[in-house]
């Protein structure tokens, strides 16, 4: 209802997976997590989402924390977070993890290939979403296996949302 009362509407099928990392991109602007998680939440999908730690203070972090959002320091690459997650998906019958793969919401030339080493690790499907603003429409988008090759499946992924109209287009690249 509030996707709808915004001017926004769900395009296409939840994932038919019972387990999958969905990416949301384009990400120029904090909205898009908004209307992602609308999206997820318009048809009863429950989905983790993966936030910088800087936004989990008092009281936004409580607020964060029961809407299913992950605090993920950057800065630590000790924290193994794709060991992190695996253990998660492992752990659960349905899970969905939604990850931005550009990592920032500023123009990034080169998208961070974790979400492929998540879903080629925990043996899930990686679902192209998308949150397009031109149209006013959220959609999880196809389905793409993961290959051996991460370096190759990005460039693959990336060359899909040539078309892509985010919010703030002067933030978003996807490698052209």
């Amino acid at each position: 209802m509030i996707l709808k009362l915004c001017g926004w509407r769900l395009q296409g099928p939840p994932p038919a997976d019972k387990k999958a990392v969905v990416i949301s991109a384009p990400h120029t602007s904090i909205l898009d997590f908004v209307f992602g998680k609308l999206a997820f939440m318009s048809v009863g999908v429950p989905s983790y989402i993966l936030v910088k730690k800087e936004f989990f203070f008092f009281p936004l972090g409580l607020l964060l924390r029961s809407a299913r959002v992950i605090p993920v320091d950057r800065g630590n690459r000790e924290n193994n977070l794709v060991s992190r997650l695996v253990e998660e998906f492992n752990k659960r019958d349905t899970m969905y993890i939604t990850i931005t793969p550009e990592g920032s919401r500023k123009k990034r030339k080169r998208w961070k290939k974790g979400f492929l080493l998540v879903a080629r690790a925990a043996g899930v499907p990686v679902y192209l979403g998308r949150v397009d603003y031109k149209g006013k429409y959220c959609t999880f988008g196809t389905r793409f296996n993961p290959s051996d090759d991460p370096d190759e499946d990005l460039r693959y992924i990336m060359s899909t949302y040539r078309d892509a109209h985010p919010r703030h287009p002067e933030n978003f690249s996807c490698g052209e």
